[in-house]
């Protein structure tokens, strides 16, 4: 069974590549900024979060985006493949101020109820200072994965369509 892990700055178009995957492999889709955030922007509390990420990276097939580093240790090692999207800080940066214009005040699919999209300038910084603080950890992360583990980083958008190429290819093998 496929679990397809999706990770990277916010910005970088994890929600989307997902949902595009889940789409095209015909597997069920976990969007965690979804599943994170209730209504209005609230978040759970820290043991509550990492059993209903458990309970979510159990399931036999999926594909689920989202960062959450502090629960790398229960989705990695479930995922049979690893999709990094390692894109420049400006380019995040970007594409999360044109999804805010776009949907200032309404709520997105890929959140939690009653979380409407906003301007926040944390979390602006938050993108900007990612490559310096999360690259190195996710590197890391990634180096001590298993041999039947499939990593895929992808520095550019344009190497999307290769990415989907592979996957339709093995599920075709399949």
């Amino acid at each position: 069974m496929h679990r397809i892990l999706v990770i990277g700055s916010p910005g970088a178009g994890k929600s989307t590549l997902a949902r595009r995957l889940s789409e095209r492999l015909d597997l069920p889709l976990i969007h965690l900024d979804r599943e994170y955030f209730g209504p209005g922007w609230t978040m759970p509390p820290r043991p509550e979060w990492r059993e209903r990420v458990r309970a979510l990276a159990a399931q036999p097939a999926w594909v689920m985006d989202g960062n959450y580093a502090s629960t790398f240790d229960i989705r990695v090692p479930r995922a049979t493949a690893i999709v990094w999207l390692d894109l420049p800080r400006w380019r995040c940066a970007l594409s999360v101020l044109w999804r805010v214009a776009r949907n200032y005040g309404r709520v997105r699919p890929d959140l939690g109820p009653a979380c409407a999209e906003k301007l926040d300038l944390s979390f602006m910084r938050w993108i900007w200072t990612y490559p310096d603080k999360m690259r190195p950890k996710t590197a890391r992360m990634l180096e001590r994965l298993r041999p039947d583990q499939r990593v895929f980083v992808l520095r550019s958008r344009s190497e999307i369509p290769n990415l989907y190429a592979h996957f339709t290819l093995a599920k075709e093998a399949a």
